[in-house]
Formats: C-alpha cells, structure tokens, sequence
C-alpha cells in the first residue's frame, strides 16, 4: 500500500474560533484512484481542501506527498506555492480568476514568466486547445472573464488546473455548472488519465457522478471521517445515512392543474454583444400554480433572460405583462414590489452584499417595510430576531448573524438568499440554478420550498443546468438555445439534451 500511496492527511485539525471545522482527519489517496469526498454543507470539506492546497495552516496534524520517488515526504503547509511545486492542482467551487484580463491569460498566468509566454504564446494557445479537446470543456480564450457565463468561467478554472501537469488534482464541484453529458466527458477523460497516473480527489453533491466514476469515497460529518468504502460496495441510502445520520428521501413533484397566465414576455429582444448576452424574440408564459423549467447549456442566454425577468435589464423590443398588465418602468425594486422573487445564479456578486451583516442581508430587499425601519432609522431588535428566526428554519450556519455574510460558506449563502426569498411568499420566483452546490438534504429543502410555492397558486421559473432537477419538478420544459425560447418535444432526458445541444428541434 505504501508504495501506491500518493498522499496521506494525517491527523488535520482546524479551528476558526469556537468552531471546530476539521477534526483530527486522516485519509490517504492512492495513485491512479479517483476519490470522492462526501459532507453536508458545513462539513468541512472544503476547509480540508484548503488545508491541502495551503490557503489554511492546520492548527495539528502534516501532509505527506509522494514525489519522484516512492517515498513519501512532508509538505511544507499554509504555502499554496509548495503544493502547486508538489503537483497538486485545485480548482475551488467559487471562481479566482481575474475578470478583467482574458480566459487564455488566466490559464497561463503564473505558470510560466510573461519573457517565455510571449516566446512560446502558440505552443500554449496548442495546449489549452487540445487540453480542451481532449476534456470536453470548450471556452472562448480571447473573451475577459468577466464577460463569460458563469459556466464558461468554471470551465476556465478547470482548464487553468490542467495546463499545469498537475498529477493529484482537486476538484470543489466541478460539474456544478456543466450538463451531464459534459460531466460525463469531463469525467471520461479524467478517468483516462488516472489511467495513466493522474489521482483525483473531487467534492460534489451529486449521488450519481460519485456512483458512476469514483473507486471510493470519504463521508465528513460534522467536520470528522465518519467512514469510507469502495464505490462498489456504496448505495445512496449507505451515502445518506453516513453523511447526515438518516436517509434523505427524493424530492418528487406531483403535477397539479395549472391556472391562467401571471406572466408573460411577448417578443422580448435584447442585443447583447453576442449570442450568450442577447435574447431574440422570446416568447414565455408563466402561470400560477406551476414550476417552468427552463434548460439549457450555459451561456445561451440564461442570464440575461434572468436579468430581465430581475428588472435588471430592460427589452429593446417587446413587452412584460404581469397579469394582464403591462409593466412599463422596468427595475429590481418595481419588480420585487410586484411580486417577484429572485434567487440569483451568482450567489456572492448578484445574491448578498459581502460587507454586510447576515441578519442586514436578510432585510435588505425590505428596507421600506415599517416593521424594518422607522422614519429612516433601521429597528436593530426586529431584524436581529429576524435574522435568528431565519437562520433556525433555514439551518443558515456561520460564526454569527452580526458577522459579514462574506464569511459564510457558500451553501449557507445560499441559505440565506433562500429564507429571504420564500419567506416573503412571492407570487412569482425566479430560481437560477437553486441547488447548485448544496448537499441532498439542503438541496430537498429548496426543493420542497419551490414545490410548496407553486402549490398555493403561485408560479416559479426554473432555470438549472442540471436536468435531473429539471426533470424532476417542472411542470412544463422549455430549452433555451443562442439566446431562443424552444418548447421541449418531450420530457425524455435523451432528447431534451440533444435540443440543449442543437442536433434536434
């Protein structure tokens, strides 16, 4: 066993103040294995992850990496130079790219100094494009991050990891934002190359990659090694009940009988510098009591068709009708007054602000409200009750509702966006991508939450890259495709993922 060990954690703890996020960890990664590490949010997953890559210094425990020989030596911890100069490769769940220079800049940027990029600019433009080849994950390289999808940019993090030779290589969901054929490509690939050498360790929420293309997986509850197994030997049930102590059960969604239009975008265009930012001729119907789903690939459209449902984009043709009545002063606040709620797809830029308090965010969408804020002066005892009533019925976990909402990990982010969504009970929600990144008991709840919406009478688009989830809620399936609306054929996975990807209408 020694002699395939590539890497050992041995006996890692972590502390951030009073709460313990690692506690005494050890496990072991063999070469060639692809290795999943299962938790609920909060886990510490994550924390152990950046305990590897040396963003965190552990409070006790080493690190023992295999190098070019069959040893295993100590790596040097709380240097994130180290573990790249060890091999070890990371791509984090939440983005480090800087936005403002190109997607080919950001993969190259530090591997090499600028003297030999400039040189050698064609032999790296040939490896980035046949490492995306040979992955699946295709991305504009001349592009500014910043005006990528949030798919695309994932998919830059990914290749940013590959362009470096890395032999272990760990991935923080990395299919959060592909379609399961691109997952299915991405891990096809990997799979080749831990063929040749190449170990994995990835974090995901998504019982069916950790079934179909692990050896073997790692459960953390509560920030311990609460137990591993071989793949082979795992079931769901197995999973869940390491993972949050009980079974979790699917969330399924029993049709019911729609009710008329709430609302509906007639001709909606909007030009955008290409087809990713732009909308041709959208036609959508919402009605109450009903879960639309909308797929799709990322970066079809998706976001813009969001920012305009948001108020945060107006049409340059065409009209927004919300029951029965035209709306003409298109804008966030007038569409929260009328009824909309928004669960954004980038939780950190678009969903809180990061300076601000947990129990502020929770209120920020209702700074109007009297029971807020009186006379200008915001009423700290409601909201502070506010916020700790939330946090209690969302199982929003953090260091304190006083403290910055940046602090919070992202699945309790999310968390936090999703209370102050649902309890307002709006007529109309716009969910984008929900889920992503949450663990199957929290993924449930929003689940139900939505389910629950449209049940007394209101009406929730749906927009996830997932088609599972989309299988498994919406009511009604439209795939968005260049930034077009097109009514599924049918609710077959099979063919909606060739529509999502052009071969069939």
């Amino acid at each position: 066993m020694e002699a395939s060990t590539v890497l050992r954690l041995k006996g890692l703890t972590k502390r951030f103040g009073p709460i313990l996020a690692n506690d005494d960890i050890t496990i072991e990664l063999q070469k060639g294995e692809v290795l999943a590490l299962l938790g609920e949010n909060g886990a510490g997953k994550t924390t152990l992850m950046n305990m590897l890559f040396g963003h965190y210094l552990p409070d006790s425990g080493n690190i023992e990496i295999k190098r070019t020989d069959d040893n295993l030596v100590p790596l040097e911890l709380g240097d994130p130079s180290a573990a790249l100069a060890a091999g070890i490769g990371m791509v984090h769940q939440h983005f480090t790219l800087a936005e403002n220079i190109t997607a080919f800049e950001n993969i190259t940027l530090g591997a090499e100094s600028l003297f030999s990029l400039r040189r050698n600019q064609k032999k790296a433009q040939t490896k980035i494009k046949s490492i995306m080849s040979h992955s699946g994950l295709d991305a504009p390289l001349d592009i500014p991050v910043g005006k990528l999808s949030v798919g695309e940019r994932q998919r830059v993090e990914i290749l940013k990891a590959l362009y470096r030779d890395a032999h272990i290589l760990v991935l923080d969901e990395p299919t959060a934002v592909l379609t399961p054929q691109e997952a299915d490509s991405l891990f096809s690939n990997l799979r080749r190359m831990t063929n040749q050498g190449l170990s994995v360790i990835f974090i995901t929420h998504k019982m069916r990659e950790v079934l179909s293309f692990s050896d073997r997986l790692v459960v953390l509850r509560d920030g311990k090694n609460v137990g591993s197994m071989k793949t082979s030997d795992a079931s769901e049930k197995k999973i869940a009940r390491l993972m949050v102590g009980s079974e979790t059960q699917k969330v399924s969604s029993k049709r019911i009988k729609p009710g008329g239009p709430i609302l509906s975008l007639n001709e909606i265009s909007v030009a955008g510098q290409s087809k990713r930012d732009s909308l041709h001729e959208v036609n959508l119907i919402l009605n109450s009591n009903e879960i639309l789903g909308i797929a799709g690939i990322s970066g079809n459209g998706q976001n813009v068709l969001a920012d305009l449902i948001s108020g945060l984009v107006a049409p340059d043709r065409g009209s927004i009708v919300l029951k029965g009545v035209a709306i003409e002063n298109i804008s966030p606040f007038n569409m929260i007054k009328s009824g909309f709620g928004r669960i954004p797809e980038d939780r950190h830029r678009q969903g809180i602000v990061g300076g601000l308090s947990v129990s502020e965010n929770m209120i920020i969408e209702r700074l109007d409200d009297p029971q807020i804020q009186n006379f200008g002066f915001l009423r700290s005892s409601v909201i502070n009750k506010n916020a700790k009533t939330l946090s209690e019925k969302y199982d929003v976990r953090g260091p304190g509702i006083d403290q910055a909402s940046r602090l919070l990990s992202g699945g309790n982010i999310q968390k936090l966006i999703l209370a102050r969504v649902f309890e307002k009970q709006p007529e109309i929600i716009l969910a984008n991508q929900p889920t992503r990144g949450l663990d199957m008991g929290a993924a449930s709840e929003v689940q139900k939450h939505l389910i629950e919406a449209r049940d007394r009478g209101g009406g929730v688009i749906l927009i996830s890259e997932d088609l599972d989830e989309i299988l498994g809620l919406a009511d009604r399936i439209v795939v968005m495709r260049d930034g077009k609306l097109h009514d599924a054929i049918s609710n077959s996975r099979e063919d909606i993922g060739l529509m999502m990807a052009g071969d069939s209408t």
